[in-house]
């Protein structure tokens, strides 16, 4: 395996960290809890972030998942507001690839242009009140109608639901047969029926909208249908193979950030007479957040190149996620420890670092979900 990135590479992901860095400066602190502008949108489609993954022909990149990683981790580390690197995110992975990998032809054409550019932004709409980690059975349900299917029912924590312009949806169409009796959506925001909620209240990624969406016997012609009816429960978790090996690159970014600032603050702030650097206590704490960057790293590479190589990637992409998610939880807690008071304060957004590490752990499936993925992959 080549450890190297080639000088294509490198330079893309400078040019994201620098780009990233002058449009989000870390010292504008006035965007730290409001939700993101349209403006900010479309200054990621510019830059050709929200399509990384997407063939060039519909606007996209073009690139495999280990090359979206790397430009994912750049976008990371040079945006301190990571709800927009989230939010960007589950646009890309949880809803764009799904249109990419199953949609048709029609559907492609119609949709993947505007979501590259930034023109249109995609709500992830799956998770529901009741059901936690349990996305076999959805309670949104889909009746056959002339010419499509009429949803009804309520979803929650749709991730940019209230600012989207279209929704990639998940509903159960076949109560008798389970897992493949769910179907996955398409639904434009005006759509009659559909009503997006207010932003809901939350810890971290304060820049990402989440909200609910309720379906009242809404609309979906055929055309509307991403894949085949059946075939939701496949797609959705075609779609968190994405999100798990990529979108996780973000916070590998903020692992880094963090660490960065530990260091410098760490040489430059004195106690007794001594650099902070110089107390060991200090240093292993500073030492094992270079460990968990760097092991973390590693896993999520390797998974984004099995996933690129067409290999069975779900062990690594559960090692990865574990492992990242984990990592930036505890790394950001450090990170508060080494600052001290003033971690506690948000001038320095270390505070913010430890609010959003903690969704990680929850979402795209919780740790103990990886873990259970981890030990049913090693017993089969």
């Amino acid at each position: 395996m080549d450890f190297g990135w080639n000088e294509d590479q490198r330079q893309r992901y400078e040019r994201v960290l620098s780009e990233v860095a002058t449009a989000f400066p870390f010292e504008d602190t006035s965007k730290a809890s409001a939700p993101y502008r349209r403006e900010d949108w479309l200054r990621l489609g510019k830059l050709g972030l929200l399509g990384l993954s997407v063939p060039a022909r519909y606007g996209g990149g073009g690139f495999g998942a280990l090359d979206t990683a790397h430009q994912i981790e750049a976008l990371g580390r040079g945006c301190p507001e990571t709800g927009l690197v989230f939010g960007a995110c589950a646009h890309l992975f949880a809803c764009v690839m799904p249109v990419v990998d199953f949609g048709s032809q029609e559907l492609r054409e119609r949709l993947l242009p505007g979501l590259c550019s930034g023109e249109l932004i995609a709500g992830n709409a799956m998770t529901e009140t009741d059901a936690g980690s349990d996305v076999s059975r959805p309670t949104v349900t889909a009746r056959r109608t002339a010419g499509g299917w009429l949803l009804s029912g309520e979803k929650s924590f749709v991730s940019n639901g209230p600012v989207a312009d279209v929704y990639v949806t998940y509903a159960t169409t076949d109560p008798a047969a389970g897992h493949f009796g769910v179907t996955a959506f398409t639904v434009p925001r005006d759509t009659p029926g559909l009503v997006a909620g207010e932003p809901m209240e939350k810890m971290g990624l304060l820049q990402c909208p989440a909200g609910t969406l309720r379906f009242d016997d809404c609309f979906v012609p055929d055309a509307g249908v991403v894949g085949e009816p059946g075939q939701g429960g496949v797609i959705f978790q075609h779609s968190m193979g994405w999100e798990r090996a990529c979108l996780f690159a973000g916070y590998l970014g903020l692992m880094d950030r963090v660490l960065e600032q530990c260091v410098e603050h760490a040489r430059g702030r004195r106690q007794f007479g001594r650099r902070l650097i110089d107390f060991q206590a200090v240093s292993h704490r500073i030492s094992e957040m270079k460990l968990r960057t760097e092991s973390a790293r590693l896993l999520l590479y390797r998974a984004c190149w099995e996933r690129d190589r067409g290999l069975p990637a779900t062990l690594s992409i559960a090692l990865s996620k574990l492992a990242v998610s984990e990592g930036a939880l505890q790394s950001a807690l450090d990170a508060v420890r080494i600052f001290g008071g003033r971690g506690y304060q948000r001038a320095d957004r270390i505070e913010a670092a430890l609010r959003d590490a903690v969704p990680s752990v929850l979402f795209s499936g919780t740790s103990d979900i990886q873990r259970e993925m981890i030990i049913r992959e090693l017993s089969t």
